[in-house]
């Protein structure tokens, strides 16, 4: 075997093998970036129902103009009240549905009539995602009582920054990361009352809730 090698051939032989291993290098790091942001991707903000206080930031600091964060009811803890502290201003004037007697500022909180037992009457109370603003005054209200509003990240709104404007100013640390397959939380005491229901043939509502419940 020829044991001389012309130069220039050597040295087009070491400037290949470098760009080589350069691209291979990139590659390897791009990979390992690639699989960082990947596993970021995974995980969203939501927010923990038992630390949040409704103090009203959500309705504010998102990057958004329309805040990603809604409030929403759990059936199961709610106690159909007729007078709600969630849906009645403190100064309402009459048990009916005039703005002026409302919380919401927005009026996103639908009372509708259901049924009457032994003189009491029921009501239940839905939420209007597009008029919401997540602004928690419901939420602050309603745990004067069975504590069943409660605000959530809507996952169809949220950009899921690195770090959330809202998280940094919540004053009760109840912003937390939380995988993308169960993004969202609901109460710790509600939890036994979802399951429950879940188990009942007609629980499906129930049911699809807790396959996207953060068990954490």
């Amino acid at each position: 075997m020829p044991t001389d090698t012309n130069p220039a051939d050597r040295r087009r032989f070491l400037v290949d093998s470098i760009r080589v291993a350069g691209i291979a290098a990139l590659a390897t790091g791009g990979g390992f970036l690639a699989g960082r942001q990947s596993q970021a991707s995974e995980m969203r903000w939501q927010i923990d129902p038992d630390k949040c206080i409704g103090c009203g930031e959500c309705a504010t600091q998102c990057v958004l103009d329309e805040s990603a964060v809604k409030c929403v009811q759990c059936f199961e803890m709610c106690g159909y009240c007729d007078i709600c502290t969630g849906y009645f201003d403190p100064n309402y004037q009459e048990i009916e549905t005039a703005a002026e007697n409302q919380l919401c500022p927005t009026g996103a909180v639908i009372r509708e009539f259901i049924e009457e037992k032994a003189g009491q009457r029921f009501y239940e109370y839905n939420i209007d995602l597009e008029a919401c603003i997540g602004c928690g005054k419901c939420v602050k209200g309603c745990a004067l009582m069975n504590g069943s509003l409660y605000l959530q990240v809507m996952h169809d709104r949220c950009v899921n920054c690195n770090e959330c404007a809202i998280a940094i100013s919540c004053p009760s640390d109840a912003f937390r990361r939380v995988p993308l397959t169960t993004p969202y939380r609901i109460k710790t005491q509600a939890l036994p009352l979802v399951r429950s229901e879940a188990s009942k043939p007609e629980g499906k509502a129930a049911r699809k809730l807790l396959s996207q419940v953060d068990p954490t």
